[in-house]
């Protein structure tokens, strides 16, 4: 993995950063046109669940390369209440803001691969990577 950089997430002019910054890394990594799509729609709404939901946080962008291909892996941490139900968070179409926002099913479908790590009380950690095609 090569070491990322990381944004601190604590306001709307934040969300936009992050979106930024996985562009520059998504075309310096060659990700295509559809993917970068993919992966910066992924990271806004992350991003923006991490304040929203998280009260805010950190996002670390990090290019990564597993010796066949390169990529990027994004980490959104916060300190928040955590996700109580994360199977009804993952449901498709369930939303507690009353938006109309992807949720994490819909980041979920966008990236190659998606962990989440939860607990009541104790925040939220959602890694996601977008290899090359």
């Amino acid at each position: 993995m090569i070491d990322g950089e990381q944004i601190a997430v604590g306001s709307d002019q934040d969300v936009v950063r992050v979106r930024q910054l996985v562009r520059t890394v998504a075309v310096a990594v060659k990700l295509s046109l559809v993917d970068q799509t993919k992966l910066v729609t992924a990271a806004s709404e992350l991003a923006r669940n991490t304040l929203v939901y998280g009260g805010g946080g950190t996002v670390e962008v990090s290019r990564v390369d597993n010796g066949r291909r390169q990529g990027i892996r994004i980490v959104f941490a916060d300190q928040g209440p955590g996700i109580v139900d994360l199977d009804l968070a993952l449901t498709d179409g369930y939303t507690t803001g009353g938006g109309l926002g992807l949720g994490l099913s819909g980041a979920r479908r966008l990236v190659d691969e998606f962990t989440v790590d939860t607990a009541a009380g104790q925040g939220t950690t959602v890694t996601v990577t977008k290899w090359c095609r």
